[in-house]
């Protein structure tokens, strides 16, 4: 495994390295104009995108922290971004340049005071896989194999002026205005702070073992408080596949039916039940165990759903709800899609672009059992999706819209929704979770 001697850790040289990025992407475009003159232009823009796609994706594979999780979480917006983005992405999920083996010990010693060998039985100082925070090592003690989380030199630290980076591009890219922008991106910061704290993530993880244990199919790591820090967390070592590997070699409708209804009921059991939710669902963050059993790891961005966002934002599930236009608009207004400012103009195009999504979001809380392997579902979620992106008069009104709390909400359900297609989950009891 290639690996990684150093993390360019002030902001100035995280700057420098996403800039001489932008210099290669402008030399990619300088080539796309030359090849778009001799060949089909949805040739040429297909080789810009894989171009600018590589050049951005190996520069923040080498930053990694934040600037690298915002990559991972555009990797799951796969109505918004190009093919090539969403594959090259998606590797910051689980496969990135792992820290090299000394700067694995030094960063060990300086976070937990002591060395790995001082600790553990048998350490491999070798990255078992590594991802945007943090990569993971096999470890043994006492007979036990353990699973050892240690997190990137810097990653807290460098969480701000990382934004500050691709805030610019995010707010182009969503078409977010610079008014009232703020409050968005203070969510996404706090949750990234949140997530480089393990002992956060530790006994945010212990509260949903204890809470969902009761699920069927559903396991587990245990977690070991001796062994974890801030920047280091210790767990058991699940031995399994990533759910993406699974999803992509198995023809067993029964194991995708039963895996479906277990990551089903895991996540609307946690919505409705506990108002709380691990809104990272993404592949890296689940294994299959030899036993078809769906391991859950890593919790460190949990998202808490406060009252008075959790109970507007269900009724908005009900088709009722939907087909009353009075109920309806007052909602919007009370989950700040609609603005006390607004003109005519922008109630009507808001009120019917949010009617439209969320008769598609929500067809499967209409129905007992939905199939979530039907290819038109996605493709009419991705035709307007892409319908409203593009849009001319979208871009021409304000359109940060809604409450911050829709910023993981949202990523929860159309990562949630993802999986299940991925995995091909067909018969999936909606309303199965109400009863476990």
């Amino acid at each position: 495994m290639k690996t990684t001697k150093n993390i360019p850790i002030s902001k100035i040289k995280r700057a420098s390295k996403l800039v001489s990025t932008g210099a290669k992407v402008g030399v990619n475009y300088i080539k796309y104009f030359g090849d778009k003159m001799v060949n089909p232009e949805a040739e040429a823009k297909e080789r810009l995108d894989e171009n600018n796609a590589t050049d951005i994706y190996d520069s923040l594979k080498n930053l990694k922290g934040s600037a690298l999780k915002v990559a991972q979480m555009l990797s799951m917006e796969k109505n918004i971004m190009p093919q090539a983005y969403v594959e090259k992405f998606s590797l910051s999920q689980f496969s990135v340049p792992a820290l090299s083996g000394p700067l694995v010990l030094k960063t060990f010693k300086k976070s937990f005071g002591k060395y790995p060998s001082d600790i553990f039985d048998t350490f491999n100082t070798e990255a078992i896989n590594a991802a945007s925070i943090g990569q993971v090592h096999k470890a043994t003690k006492d007979g036990k194999e353990l699973a050892v989380k240690i997190q990137y030199p810097g990653v807290a630290d460098s969480i701000m002026s990382d934004l500050a980076i691709v805030k610019p591009i995010a707010m182009k890219m969503f078409n977010i205005k610079a008014k009232d922008s703020e409050v968005y991106f203070k969510e996404v910061e706090n949750k990234l702070f949140e997530e480089t704290n393990y002992l956060l993530e530790m006994e945010q993880s212990k509260e949903i073992v204890e809470a969902c244990a009761h699920i069927p199919n559903l396991k587990f790591p245990r977690y070991y408080e001796d062994l974890s820090s801030e920047q280091i967390i210790t767990m058991d070592w699940m031995d399994g596949i990533h759910l993406s590997e699974f999803s992509a070699k198995n023809t067993n409708e029964q194991l995708s039916q039963k895996l479906g209804q277990t990551l089903w009921d895991f996540y609307l059991y946690q919505i409705y039940t506990l108002k709380k939710v691990h809104a990272d669902p993404h592949p890296g963050n689940f294994l299959v165990s030899k036993d078809a059993e769906l391991i859950a790891l890593d919790f460190g961005c949990m998202k808490e759903l406060p009252e008075s966002f959790h109970t507007p934002y269900f009724e908005l599930l009900k088709i009722e709800v939907i087909e009353n236009p009075p109920v309806f608009k007052a909602l919007l207004e009370e989950l700040e899609i609609l603005k006390p400012e607004d003109t005519p103009e922008e109630t009507e195009f808001f009120t019917t672009l949010f009617n439209d999504v969320l008769r598609l979001f929500t067809r499967p809380f209409h129905h007992e059992n939905f199939d979530f392997s039907d290819p038109d579902f996605f493709e009419e979620i991705a035709s307007i999706g892409e319908r409203y992106v593009k849009s001319s008069k979208i871009r021409s009104l304000n359109a940060n819209r809604g409450s911050k709390h829709f910023i993981y909400m949202n990523r929860t359900f159309f990562g949630l929704f993802s999986l299940m297609f991925d995995l091909k989950a067909k018969n999936i009891k909606i309303t199965n979770f109400q009863n476990l």
